[in-house]
């Protein structure tokens, strides 16, 4: 960049140490103490917050006030500020840094000279990226060292989007030592991310949509490899899929409608855990979205493909799934990477925000209560504890009949408990003959077991906790059903 603002014949100023790599590069450069007639001080904390330089930069060339002031003082006019932050949030993210050195990496020199600059953008330019260096050169060039005012204009909206984000990386950080720290959940709610994909719009066609994302990985940082352009509904289904998808290890599968599971699946083999996943609710799947938790294979990828699938997401994809799914022009490819832990959950309601912790809890079976009289068999363990991952991502009052490693019917979002059992069974495909059942939630009476158990379940997970838990074991005892309470409550609103 000094190189070529040599070209055009530019006077560069510049601070201590920048100073001096633009020298060793062979460019003529004034240090900022000689403008301003005070060395650099405080361990390198002044430099250049000073009239001689914030007046160069804030006078506006049109007022003949402004242009006199600066004359009188013998302050020089600067028509372009070049400034790179210190890398703030680069050390905020290391292990174990120390409150003194997050403090001396904040800036406070540069995001004065970035506003200044952005302020007077009509004299001013200011540069804050060195991804924007070779255009700004070129446009000096051949514009003969002028710069456009939409150039200008631009560069200032871009300079007061930086700081802003600094000021907040910073706020966020330092809100993470002491007292707020502890609750896990942030003293000001600050949502920060640019736009980085346009949808043809909302839930319905009459509402307007986009995608903001820091691309952090998740579904909101995705790659997308083919297909048509992503809808709002796509994005939201996909999350449900992946999030669903990482409660497991082994390889799985998850087929989601409307966000909720309609099979889901964990196998010795991708392809088989998805051929388990699809045969639970065949008709449901049709225009679903996928989620594996592994490199998609072409075995996985020719059964998936007998189907129309709206669109699939995972870690990546062989080149044998590729081809095969290439031929499906508007299947939708996301290749996905690892989701941030722990990240807050944010919902908006009129007026203001929610905001909670991560539901990340894993069942623990020693930490599990049996209340009945007969104790699970192992498969049936197997059955409960899969279930029960499956339950944590079903729209409550959430219902899951399930087998070791496969779900088999999901009764969802229905306002009694019992009547989501009844529509579990109602929508079941395979027999639900020695199925285990899951529940989000405690049952506040008996009828809900009762109803499952005339459909052959044999064994029920749930949390407890109700005024009839006494009632609700008496039940499950006299249906001969094994019952586990795991203390914990999954809903999902």
């Amino acid at each position: 960049m000094a190189q070529g603002l040599k070209s055009l014949g530019v006077e560069i100023i510049s601070t201590g140490g920048t100073a001096r790599s633009i020298q060793e590069g062979g460019v003529a450069v004034r240090e900022v103490s000689e403008v301003t007639g005070f060395p650099e001080m405080l361990d390198g904390r002044l430099k250049t917050i000073n009239p001689r330089i914030a007046g160069g930069v804030l006078a506006i060339r049109s007022q003949p006030e402004h242009m006199q002031a600066l004359k009188e003082h013998a302050i020089p006019p600067i028509d372009l500020v070049v400034v790179n932050l210190y890398a703030f949030e680069k050390v905020a993210a290391k292990k174990g840094v120390a409150m003194a050195e997050l403090i001396e990496n904040i800036d406070i020199g540069g995001p004065t000279l970035i506003r200044a600059a952005a302020k007077n953008y009509q004299d001013v330019a200011v540069l804050t990226s060195p991804d924007d260096y070779p255009g700004i050169l070129q446009e000096l060039h051949e514009c003969h060292g002028q710069l456009s005012e939409p150039t200008l204009w631009r560069l200032a909206q871009k300079a007061f989007a930086l700081t802003a984000a600094y000021d907040r990386a910073i706020s966020t950080r330092l809100s993470q030592v002491g007292a707020d720290a502890e609750s896990g959940l942030p003293a000001f709610l600050d949502i920060r991310a640019p736009r980085s994909l346009d949808l043809r719009y909302g839930e319905n066609p009459h509402q307007k949509a986009a995608l903001y994302s820091n691309r952090q990985g998740g579904i909101a940082g995705a790659e997308q490899l083919q297909g048509k352009e992503l809808s709002y509904n796509n994005l939201v289904d996909l999350d449900a899929a992946w999030q669903l998808i990482q409660e497991f290890e082994q390889p799985a599968s998850a087929i989601i409608k409307h966000t909720n599971p309609c099979g889901c699946a964990e196998q010795a083999t991708l392809a088989e855990s998805y051929r388990r996943a699809f045969e639970a609710d065949p008709v449901s799947a049709f225009g679903g979205v996928l989620a594996f938790n592994r490199t998609l294979d072409e075995e996985t990828a020719r059964e998936a493909a007998k189907t129309f699938m709206e669109a699939i997401a995972a870690p990546d994809y062989d080149p044998g799934a590729r081809n095969l799914l290439g031929a499906k022009k508007n299947l939708r490819l996301l290749k996905v990477g690892a989701t941030p832990p722990g990240e807050p959950v944010v919902k908006s309601i009129s007026g203001g925000y929610l905001v909670q912790t991560a539901d990340t809890h894993r069942l623990n079976r020693a930490e599990c209560q049996v209340k009945t009289e007969r104790t699970p068999t192992q498969e049936e363990w197997r059955a409960l504890e899969f279930g029960w991952r499956v339950c944590k991502h079903v729209k409550s009052n959430a219902i899951v009949y399930a087998r070791p490693g496969q779900s088999v019917s999901v009764g969802a979002g229905q306002m009694s408990r019992v009547d989501s059992v009844k529509v579990g069974a109602m929508k079941a495909v395979l027999p639900l003959q020695g199925t285990v059942l899951a529940s989000d939630a405690f049952f506040p009476f008996p009828d809900g077991i009762e109803e499952a158990a005339k459909h052959g379940i044999t064994a029920v997970i749930q949390p407890g906790g109700s005024v009839r838990d006494d009632e609700v074991i008496a039940a499950a005892n006299k249906l001969g059903l094994a019952m586990v309470f795991t203390g914990i409550r999954h809903f999902r609103h």
